[in-house]
């Protein structure tokens, strides 16, 4: 297991963090991801942290709540040092039905964290995350309220998940302005088969320090080569994918990515879904790859992506296939930037 700094923090996290979307028995939105008990997620977190792993990521809407109530109770049945743990959590999915259960108001962040707090039985989490965008509720009135949670120890570093650049850009400037914590990280969904990242977030976290947390880095159990598309491109097989059709991705295209990591995982005597975990892992922009699982086996597969190394035959392979198609302005700043090339002598 390797470790890696989140962003331009003082935060060092595995290279693989343990995701407790599976932790929780609730039904809800996320109940068809969900199923496991408190046993058998303190199982997890053990198996995740003897392999090195020291970092875990939930949100108060997994499981209504549950997901946080059984991280905390694995972190207590299994007596790990608080100081080895590095856990993230998040807020501004809806909780309830009232108007003021969800999004980024300064009045739900500040009743969330203490929620969030009390289901994990611990006086601070190490990263607190905006989940998702609130159109209705003024940028600023959130980072406010961020700077306040910090400030009052509940929490050592923030984030945010699913947020656009042009939005993160006006936060950094915002908080930069106002003298306040800065987002060290953002969670986004980035895969071989879906590098839409690439074009505004990847320059953004490059720029501006910002460290990458991946969810979904097999789209949902697609790239993990179990699964088939029938004739009217439909997903076939059994896993969450073919029952829980998210996140959104050109499957004929991520098939073909399928069938082209298969040979390079039978090479090296591992899985396919090891190998687009491993692709990610080789990625400059990326801190940490987010792993869930409902089974040990399932979770020592995703794990063995760590000691996978992806030569440059393969890596070139990989990303010659997955390219994106050059939009506007990419082929423009390639086109004028030819102009400039020669000013500057190469490096030796």
């Amino acid at each position: 297991m390797r470790y890696n700094r989140l962003g331009n923090s003082g935060l060092i996290v595995s290279e693989l963090c343990l995701g407790a979307m599976t932790f929780g028995t609730k039904p809800g939105r996320f109940g068809t991801i969900g199923g496991l008990d408190q046993d058998a997620s303190t199982a997890l977190v053990k198996q995740a942290f003897d392999a090195g792993v020291n970092f875990i990521d939930t949100a108060n809407v997994y499981t209504v709540g549950q997901s946080e109530e059984f991280v905390g109770g694995a972190i207590k049945a299994l007596g790990l040092a608080r100081t080895e743990v590095i856990l993230a959590t998040k807020a501004t999915g809806g909780m309830g039905a009232g108007k003021m259960e969800s999004g980024f108001s300064k009045k739900h962040l500040l009743d969330q964290i203490d929620a969030s707090l009390a289901r994990l039985s611990l006086d601070y989490v190490d990263l607190y995350q905006i989940h998702a965008w609130d159109p209705q509720t003024p940028m600023e009135e959130a980072l406010r309220a961020l700077e306040d949670i910090v400030r009052s120890g509940r929490a050592r570093y923030i984030g945010v998940s699913n947020w656009a650049a042009w939005q993160i850009m006006k936060a950094l400037g915002i908080q930069e302005r106002r003298g306040w914590d800065k987002f060290v990280s953002l969670q986004a969904y980035y895969t071989v088969a879906g590098r839409d990242l690439e074009r505004e977030l990847g320059p953004l976290m490059k720029s501006e320090g910002v460290g990458l947390m991946v969810w979904s880095p097999l789209a949902g159990g697609l790239l993990s080569g179990k699964y088939k598309l029938n004739a009217e491109g439909e997903v076939e097989g059994e896993g969450r994918r073919a029952g829980f059709d998210f996140p959104v991705i050109d499957k004929q295209r991520a098939m073909a990515l399928v069938e082209a990591m298969r040979p390079m995982a039978e090479a090296k005597g591992v899985s396919v879904a090891g190998i687009a975990l491993a692709w990610l892992l080789h990625q400059e922009v990326v801190s940490t790859v987010i792993v869930g699982a409902k089974r040990a086996d399932q979770l020592e597969e995703n794990l063995a992506a760590s000691d996978i190394e992806l030569g440059a035959d393969d890596l070139a392979r990989l990303t010659e296939l997955s390219a994106l198609p050059r939009e506007y302005p990419g082929w423009m700043f390639d086109m004028q930037g030819q102009y400039y090339a020669d000013k500057v002598s190469p490096r030796r």
